[in-house]
């Protein structure tokens, strides 16, 4: 017998034999479950535990508002916005563990909009005829999404779908079992970085801050790494941060779609969160390695870091713009900022003899970011390279500065 209960979402007005299969797979595995009705116009077989009413209500609407939209897109976002309210609610009283939704086009918009409203950690699954498809944009991916494709399962139950469903009903109720929650009451930093093929500051920084009793989670700056960061940094969940990979403020600058979103860089900010901050792979720009490369980046230096990913090397005077919204992003900051930049480059590549060495970019990025640079940012200035001990040694200092006995204060 487990104690966990399973959400499950969806429109039990066409989609109600699927539905409750999944349901009856989690029961047969030991669950327990919940269920929510999203739909509009219809009605289930029988009552679910949030009802559609409850749903709409939650977000401040009725049914029959959104039937009186006379437009499907309008009646679905009612529906998407009380079920990501009743959701959040809920999981903040305990009452269920994962939730697990399913749905084509309509349905996914929703289950996008409820993962999103959920916390870190929480298992969320959407079991979608779309998944995976250029449809979903990175940006309304919660960082901790699973998803898997609703092969066959348009219309009706059949072998073909119940497979997937199946599949999905055991994932949402192992991982509810399975996951380990971040511990709330051990102070978290939060670093970015890339493979230690680029930067290598994360061998002798993790175990320094270790000792110092903090636990560190590095993200992945390759945009949904990105976005996993700026999420935390958005609930506060950061002691302080060591951003130390913000090449994705340049990759969606210059209109990569391996973005991080728009807000990079601010959310630590904003909620005063301390940040140590270097611009590491600051003059690359990250393209989708398999696609063709946009003339744009005719004459530009390139690397193929592997079939997924191609990184274009930004000429000097194309650096000023992603200095200048560095500058602008930590002018917004409500806590302390310290600024490192290093002189003798900010990726392995770009050292000295390497093949995507760039000094001009270099000089050119370093004087306009201490130009633009607002007075309250502590800017340090120091003659190495950020994959070098120095650095690490230089991060460490300012960290410890600010911190005394597990508590900081700049």
């Amino acid at each position: 017998m487990t104690d966990k209960t399973i959400l499950v979402i969806g429109t039990y007005d066409t989609k109600d034999d699927e539905l409750g299969f999944l349901a009856d797979v989690i029961r047969n595995q030991g669950g327990n479950v919940a269920t929510m009705d999203v739909s509009v116009l219809g009605d289930p077989s029988k009552p679910t535990d949030y009802s559609k009413h409850d749903v709409a209500a939650e977000g401040g609407s009725t049914i029959q508002a959104a039937i009186d939209s006379g437009d499907e897109n309008h009646a679905m976002q009612i529906m998407a916005k009380g079920a990501s309210l009743l959701a959040a609610r809920l999981h903040s009283e305990g009452a269920f563990d994962g939730m697990i939704v399913l749905g084509g086009t309509m349905g996914t918009d929703l289950a996008l909009d409820v993962a999103t409203a959920l916390p870190l950690g929480v298992p969320k699954y959407i079991v979608s005829t779309v998944s995976f498809s250029p449809l979903i944009p990175s940006e309304r991916l919660a960082a901790d999404t699973q998803m898997i494709l609703w092969a066959g399962g348009l219309y009706g139950l059949n072998s073909v779908c119940k497979a997937s469903l199946s599949q999905a009903a055991g994932a949402v109720l192992g991982a509810a079992r399975a996951v380990q929650m971040p511990d709330p009451d051990k102070p978290l930093i939060g670093m970015t970085s890339l493979g230690t093929s680029a930067l290598k500051y994360v061998i002798p920084l993790i175990p320094a801050l270790e000792t110092r009793g903090f636990e560190v989670a590095v993200f992945h700056a390759t945009g949904m790494g990105g976005r996993a960061f700026e999420s935390l940094a958005a609930q506060g969940a950061f002691a302080c941060v060591f951003d130390f990979c913000t090449q994705e403020l340049g990759n969606h600058v210059n209109g990569s779609n391996i973005s991080a979103g728009p807000d990079r860089l601010t959310n630590a900010g904003a909620t005063g969160t301390p940040q140590i901050v270097a611009p590491g792979c600051y003059d690359l720009v990250d393209i989708v390695g398999w696609q063709p490369l946009p003339e744009v980046w005719d004459n530009h230096m390139t690397h193929d870091h592997n079939r997924l990913l191609t990184s274009v090397v930004l000429k000097a005077e194309e650096t000023r713009k992603v200095a200048d919204v560095h500058s602008e992003h930590l002018a917004k900051a409500k806590g302390p900022v310290a600024l490192i930049l290093p002189e003798h480059g900010l990726g392995e590549w770009d050292r000295d003899g390497a093949d995507l060495h760039n000094p001009d970019g270099l000089a050119t990025f370093l004087a306009e970011i201490e130009e633009t640079l607002p007075d309250a940012v502590q800017a340090h200035r120091i003659p190495c390279h950020i994959n070098d001990a120095e650095f690490a040694s230089k991060a460490l200092e300012i960290f410890d500065g600010w911190c005394a006995d597990g508590t900081i204060s700049p």
